[in-house]
């Protein structure tokens, strides 16, 4: 009686995949040390990897749309690094034109608020001695701590031994701090010099990711790879723009909304909540949670109808916009949207709700398409 070969290959494969997968348990908190170390070690590069990433939307549509009928041995080698150069300027006019937007109503926010700060605290207090006044039961249980008695001296000795530890905790932070600041300077300098050389080689290094795939793979495998590189450099590209897209016209609602009913700070809030919404779903709550401070300090009751108009504005962008540009940007239906957010958001934090998006998105695809040959085969048979 002989062996099957392929049914031991599956036993074989089997047996491994369960013994890859104990192990993974088993020794899952070394893995994930493992891969932060790595993650650290190579973060210049990977930060590099996501702004050459960003900065190629602007630079393909540049590249073919503008320089479409450049033609010869100068106009090719030209091409690329114009192309690149326009695409930088595009991003830091965007930044430009945010700053000059939010700068000088932030510089009158801040001389407005130094000067309604003490007013707001002046009245907060004046109304605290009204309830005072008010409620004498209340001042009696005050006046009892006055015969509460103070042990002077260990305080005197605690608060020194405090300042003491404070003092070598506030050296030892600066050190770090500048320690961290020298060292983020330099790793940005290195991710923004590996993001240009990605850009201006981008079809070479595709050549030579090709060739190693296809040289190391099987070619069903290969081929498969393949499909699911460019399913997911689509989906992170259409995820980008629809992102964006979506945070351009919730922070215009605000800027209309408010300049309507009249609520200060009108511009400056609408583009902090733009550029929060960056962050999927919730980003938006983090922009209104500052607004409402800084119109609080202006007018209560502007403030209270400025949370209400936020709510409001946010059923409309999580239940119409959001959904309908983002989702249909990466083809992923609404409730799947809010399925990744979730997850990524609870697994990984902001970065794990910006990638999950577009990584359930291809997930999803490769998952109808397999389900619609299958169940194809089947009806064939049938």
């Amino acid at each position: 009686m002989g062996f099957d070969k392929a049914k031991l290959k599956q036993i074989c494969l089997l047996i491994a995949y369960t013994a890859l997968v104990i192990l993974l348990v088993i020794y899952s908190s070394n893995i994930v040390m493992g891969a932060k170390t790595v993650i650290s070690i190579f973060s210049p590069f990977i930060i590099g990897g996501v702004i050459a990433f960003i900065l190629n939307l602007p630079m393909n549509r540049i590249e073919k749309k503008w320089f479409k009928k450049w033609n010869g041995k100068w106009a090719d080698k030209l091409k690329r690094p114009v192309s690149m150069i326009l695409s930088i300027l595009f991003v830091v006019a965007i930044l430009g034109l945010v700053v000059l937007a939010v700068v000088p109503q932030l510089k009158d926010t801040i001389v407005s608020l130094s000067e309604r700060i003490p007013v707001f605290m002046n009245r907060t207090l004046s109304q605290l001695e009204k309830l005072l006044q008010d409620n004498p039961d209340l001042l009696k249980e005050l006046e009892q701590l006055e015969n509460v008695k103070i042990d002077w001296s260990e305080i005197t000795e605690k608060t020194g031994s405090i300042l003491s530890s404070g003092l070598q905790n506030v050296v030892t932070s600066t050190v770090h701090v500048a320690g961290s600041i020298l060292s983020g300077i330099a790793n940005g300098f290195i991710a923004f010099v590996f993001a240009l050389y990605i850009l201006s080689q981008k079809e070479k290094l595709g050549k030579q990711g090709t060739q190693l795939l296809k040289a190391y793979l099987p070619k069903k495998v290969y081929a498969y790879t393949k499909e699911v590189l460019c399913r997911l450099y689509t989906n992170f590209s259409s995820f980008i723009c629809g992102q964006c897209l979506e945070a351009v016209i919730l922070g215009v609602l605000f800027v209309i909304a408010m300049t309507i009913f009249g609520m200060p700070y009108a511009v400056m809030v609408g583009t902090l909540i733009a550029f929060t919404a960056l962050i999927p779903i919730v980003g938006a709550f983090i922009g209104c949670g500052i607004g409402a401070f800084m119109i609080l300090l202006v007018d209560p009751t502007k403030a209270l109808w400025f949370i209400v108009m936020f709510l409001i504005l946010q059923q409309i962008e999580g239940n119409l916009i959001y959904p309908k540009v983002v989702g249909n940007s990466v083809g992923l239906p609404s409730i799947w949207v809010l399925m990744a957010v979730s997850v990524g958001g609870s697994l990984f934090g902001v970065a794990g709700m910006l990638v999950f998006i577009p990584l359930t998105s291809t997930i999803y695809s490769l998952l109808k398409d397999d389900v619609k040959m299958r169940n194809q085969k089947k009806e064939k048979h049938v």
